[in-house]
């Protein structure tokens, strides 16, 4: 009896086991394909759900479904007119077909050897295809105004672009993958930098055309600061004689009317002369001659001027 029991409860551990062994989930961010000795077997489980496997012999594999990022290493790379720039990129990509990927790839660290291969190669080639302002711009660009002062590279005509160019090597990355199982989904130049040689040369000619437009600016400056000083110089002269002549004008008004105020005045001073003499006289008689007084006096005497007024 003892033993029956023992014998039933291997057995129940047995089918417990089994049974755990058995079931698996697979969740929204899950994919799995069923391999049995290596080998996958059936079609690839992408919908949510628990499902179940023969234990011990079939092995669950499981991949993601939710998009992946793949980080290219930043490499030295020669354009077409002979520079070497750095670039360093990005991607996202997807698997979009589990059992195809297990075949060809078998897990995720062989997507991303192979995806290293294709896009770093892609990368290679279309950057040497191309002029290094292909590779750094977009879009053409228009002076704001026709006195604009811009270096000369920057006016470079684009024909391609960056834009283009990442779609250029996205699409070609993804012919090579079609039978991967994955898909590219996004591909992008994180950052493009000169190497030292070339920052230099850059640099160095950035330099000497700020120059050269401040050396241009300056003589301008120069130029409308003499323009200024003359007009200044011109226009202080024209003040200066202007002010001039009404200081003259007025001095001549004042000098006028002075003349004229001596002149009233010299006239009022003579006719107070006049009286102050007559009165002298008339004060000189009265005290010098009385009724019995006779005198012998010249024409040419001051008294007889106004003795003979009298008659």
């Amino acid at each position: 009896m003892k033993t029956k029991i023992i014998l039933l409860a291997f057995l129940a551990l047995i089918i417990i086991i089994g049974l755990s062994g058995s079931a698996f989930i697979v969740q929204e961010k899950d994919q799995v394909v069923i391999t049995q000795f290596g080998r996958p077997i059936g079609k690839a489980l992408t919908e949510p759900g628990i499902y179940f496997k023969v234990p011990f012999i079939q092995v669950a594999n499981y991949f993601e479904k939710r998009y992946m990022e793949w980080n290219g290493d930043p490499n030295q790379v020669p354009t077409k007119d002979k520079k070497f720039i750095y670039v360093d990129t990005y991607a996202r990509w997807q698997i979009t077909d589990p059992l195809q990927f297990f075949k060809r790839l078998t897990n995720e660290r062989g997507a991303q050897s192979r995806i290293d291969d294709i896009l770093d190669g892609d990368t290679r080639n279309f950057i040497a295809n191309n002029n290094i302002e292909e590779a750094v711009r977009t879009s053409n660009r228009t002076p704001v105004s026709s006195d604009s002062e811009i270096i000369s590279d920057s006016l470079t005509v684009i024909y391609v672009g960056r834009e283009k160019i990442q779609k250029e090597i996205l699409a070609s990355a993804n012919k090579q993958t079609a039978d991967l199982g994955i898909e590219i989904l996004d591909f992008r130049f994180k950052r493009i930098n000169y190497v030292q040689e070339v920052q230099d040369q850059v640099y160095e000619r950035m330099k000497s055309e700020r120059f050269r437009i401040a050396d241009k600016f300056r003589s301008e400056g120069q130029g409308e600061a003499s323009r200024i000083n003359g007009e200044k110089e011109r226009e202080l002269k024209s003040i200066q004689s202007n002010a001039f002549r009404e200081a003259e004008q007025i001095k001549g008004k004042a000098d006028a009317a002075a003349a004229l105020i001596y002149a009233q005045a010299y006239d009022q001073s003579s006719q107070s002369r006049n009286l102050y003499s007559f009165l002298k006289s008339m004060e000189t008689f009265e005290k010098t001659f009385d009724n019995k007084t006779s005198i012998f006096i010249s024409t040419d005497s001051e008294l007889y001027k106004y003795l003979k007024k009298m008659d």
